[in-house]
């Protein structure tokens, strides 16, 4: 009964409001008037002749009736003065009475309807007000996501490519299904568990599979759900929700973006008592003031650890830190097998060199790939998703769309077709380099056209000699551009960029100048607040900083000098290349190195003595 309430306060007041509208217009269009309007020079003709037999009259206006009956008039005085005098000539009785008196119902309404009014007013507004002090209360109530029974629940079958980062929560789903075992011996399991890694790792889904496989409450809320802007709102919501653990214990709270409300304190730019940093010194004193044997268990995960305040990541808090990596080949090749399972695949698809070449990808990319994959089938009316759908969609996600519409000259299409030529000939020609997966002159996403490298196997370091030769083929486009036209572009701009930053890391990180020597230069300076680095600060005198850019200089300058030297002495095959590219617009692997071979047999051909 008490949801109807408002409901019916609200139809008191509306059936009142009706009322006065419905008094108000019949008062204002009251019955049409009995008598017949006059003009005064009629009516003055009228008594001349002697046909009225009685007149009322009022302030303004007067009212009649003619001697045989037959009309009741009415006519508006005019500034007469005698009036009165003509009428008693002519035997007319006269009757005189003060203005229109109102009705006892309009009369009412003119004295008491303001004080109905405002009253009927007051009333709607206080029921709103309650109603908004309901949501005002409110504010301080957590806004989570519980998982229910009814909800398909995630188990560690839903998580794959991520072995390590399962085996290590093995132990805190043993301890939620059966804490005594751990308690009998005097240990407690882990109060918080922070889950590191690159985005689309799979961090929540792992949160998930925990609170699946154990079987006991998931509540999920975002690190930027306790921050509002009414003050003391985040601390509220933060003891609301742990609050709510507790009643439901055992259970698992899972804040999602920890960083948005964990970032360091006292590197605020608005000061150090903000309304971000009492909601972190909430958490950390309901953290800390957890019982052991509270069976409630915080899990948080993030992509920026760098910028959590120590205080969160010390033991009693977040005991255990679990790293999600990108997963390798055996994990993407697991991952895929997980997305595909509803998916029909046509014979012939191999899921094992679908994830040989997608190395780099995180578990999010590769569903991605599986659903672009299966949507491409479906437009083409296809009844399984084939092998060439994957190689199109991997190729949409590294390189961009194609635009097909993108209207291109026959001279740029030459010059694009040489530029992407000499990147692929540099990165054919050099051992140390990631083989050629693809070459394209179609214009995909921001780039006339696209040279892509896939390694054959996961890559975790790189050797200084590697190194030196992806600065080659960076260099390569603009190498061939040079040599072929005697003309440069701006389409090397992007390439130049890339060679230039890679340089740098070279001889201010890596130590891989022999000039500079093994030293680091360049000291960040994060904002944590603001979430990136945004500034470097230069650590170095301004000698050194002179040595470093004649040392990147000098590095893009080299490889670009070696780029020049491979196209000229491989020229026929540059040509080929090129050649074929303009022709038929895209190149895969196995067409660029059959190309590469039959230009340098022809050239060794040429080049060979002739015996007689």
């Amino acid at each position: 009964m008490s949801a109807m309430k408002p409901k019916n306060g609200n139809l008191a007041l509306w059936v009142l409001v009706g009322l006065f509208v419905i008094i108000l217009f019949n008062t204002l269009n009251g019955p049409a008037n009995v008598e017949q309007e006059l003009i005064f020079s009629e009516f003055m003709d009228k008594v001349e002749n002697g046909e009225i037999a009685e007149v009322t009259i009022r302030p303004n206006y007067l009212t009649g009736v003619l001697k045989d009956g037959t009309l009741k008039f009415k006519t508006f005085t005019a500034d007469y003065p005698d009036l009165v005098k003509t009428l008693r000539e002519k035997s007319v009785r006269v009757t005189a009475k003060p203005a229109d008196e109102l009705p006892w119902y309009l009369a009412f309404l003119m004295a008491w309807g303001p004080f109905i009014l405002f009253l009927g007013l007051w009333i709607f507004f206080m029921r709103q007000v309650q109603m908004g002090g309901n949501r005002a209360l409110s504010f301080g109530k957590t806004r989570v996501l519980s998982s229910s029974e009814n909800q398909k629940k995630v188990t560690f079958a839903d998580v794959a490519g991520i072995d390590e980062a399962k085996e290590a929560v093995v132990e805190i789903i043993e301890f939620l299904k059966d804490p005594k075992k751990f308690q009998k011996l005097g240990g407690r399991i882990p109060k918080g568990v922070l889950v590191i890694g690159p985005p689309g790792t799979g961090k929540t889904l792992l949160a998930k599979a925990i609170a699946g496989e154990a079987g006991v409450p998931f509540f999920a809320i975002s690190g930027s759900d306790f921050v509002e802007m009414f003050v003391g709102v985040g601390a509220s919501r933060v003891r609301d929700l742990f609050e709510k653990g507790r009643k439901h214990s055992p259970c698992i709270i899972f804040i999602d973006e920890i960083d948005a409300v964990g970032r360091h304190r006292g590197a605020g730019l608005g000061g150090g008592h903000d309304e971000r940093e009492q909601t972190l010194n909430q958490l950390l004193v309901e953290m800390d003031g957890f019982e052991a044997s509270s069976g409630v268990i915080l899990v948080a995960a993030t992509n920026r650890p760098d910028v959590l305040d120590p205080a969160l990541l010390r033991p009693g808090r977040f005991d255990r830190q679990i790293v999600v990596n990108r997963p390798d080949v055996k994990g993407r090749l697991d991952v895929l097998n997980v997305h595909t399972k509803k998916i029909p695949l046509a014979e012939g698809v191999g899921l094992d060199v679908v994830a040989r070449g997608t190395p780099g990808f995180s578990g999010a990319d590769l569903e991605n790939l599986v659903n672009e994959a299966a949507l491409l089938a479906a437009r083409r009316e296809k009844s399984a998703v084939e092998m060439s759908d994957f190689e199109e969609s991997k190729d949409k996600l590294l390189m961009g769309a194609e635009r097909k519409s993108m209207v291109i000259s026959e001279e740029e299409k030459k010059v694009t077709a040489y530029h992407e030529a000499g990147h692929t000939l540099v990165a054919a020609l050099l051992p140390g380099t990631d083989p050629i997966h693809k070459v394209t002159i179609i214009p995909r996403g921001r780039a006339l056209g696209v040279t892509m490298q896939l390694p054959t196997d996961d890559r975790y370091n790189h050797y200084k000699d590697q190194l030196h030769d992806m600065l080659a083929v960076m260099m390569g486009g603009r190498a061939s551009e040079e040599l072929i036209f005697n003309r440069i572009t701006t389409g090397a701009g992007n390439d130049i960029e890339k060679a230039t930053e890679l340089a740098k890391r070279m001889v201010c990180e890596w130590g891989m100048s022999d000039v500079m020597g093994p030293l680091s230069f360049g000291r960040k300076q994060p904002e944590i607040f603001l979430g990136r680095d945004i500034s470097q600060g230069r650590d170095y005198s301004e000698d050194t900083a002179i040595k470093i850019d004649g040392e990147v200089s000098r590095l893009v300058m080299e490889s670009y000098r070696r780029a020049q030297g491979l196209i000229s002495d491989n020229l026929a095959a540059l040509k080929s290349l090129a050649q074929a590219l303009i022709e038929k617009e895209s190149l895969n692997g196995t067409e660029v190195k059959e190309l590469i071979q039959s230009a340098t047999a022809s050239r060794q051909a040429e080049m060979s003595p002739i015996s007689v």
